[in-house]
């Protein structure tokens, strides 16, 4: 479902703007509608942090014909910029506590952007994005406070491959727990 969504997206948002999308988050916003949070590049490598509201509106039957309104006429009326802010004007991301299982983190601009994601995981693997784009783009490492580091820059063993690496190295550690807790304790005699 998300490929669809990513591509219809690009389709109508970001290729007429001549950008690419990287990466897209659902949030929680207060309005009607769904909303996205996604970070793109454009063709001059400046990367941008935007809003995006779904709202899909049914057609007005009165205005026309039926056969001029099809269902990916309407989609493509639904999306919306809400607001737009460059990667280079955001000077901390906060993830609040790292200690709780929180979807929700702050971008600091000229003025604080509070985000709710709809998981945890969905804010680390934004937060993943916005890392690497800063690093490749804006030649200045992010300001990240807040944030479980493990997640976020993983070992050079493991390199970064996301939530799945973090768990298969969770369950290696359980197995070798089964193990030791199995072998046999020699006794003194």
């Amino acid at each position: 479902m998300s490929s669809l969504l990513r591509e219809e997206m690009q389709r109508v948002l970001f290729r007429p703007a001549e950008q690419r999308l990287v990466e897209f988050i659902e949030i929680e916003e207060p309005s009607r509608g769904r909303h996205f949070l996604c970070v793109s590049v454009g063709k001059n490598k400046v990367v941008q942090l935007c809003i995006v509201r779904c709202q899909i509106s049914l057609p007005n039957l009165k205005s026309g014909p039926k056969k001029f309104h099809t269902k990916r006429s309407s989609i493509q009326d639904c999306y919306r910029r809400t607001e737009i802010w460059s990667l280079q004007d955001l000077t901390l991301i906060d993830g609040r506590d790292p200690d709780v299982d929180d979807p929700c983190f702050l971008l600091h601009f000229d003025k604080v952007r509070t985000v709710t994601a709809t998981s945890c995981s969905a804010k680390y693997s934004f937060v993943r994005a916005l890392v690497a784009l800063g690093d490749q783009h804006c030649q200045r490492p992010l300001n990240l406070r807040n944030f479980d580091w493990a997640y976020i820059k993983p070992t050079s063993f493991y390199s970064n491959r996301g939530d799945c690496v973090v768990l298969s190295q969770i369950c290696f550690y359980a197995f070798n727990l089964v193990c030791l807790s199995m072998c046999p304790v020699p006794l003194d005699a």
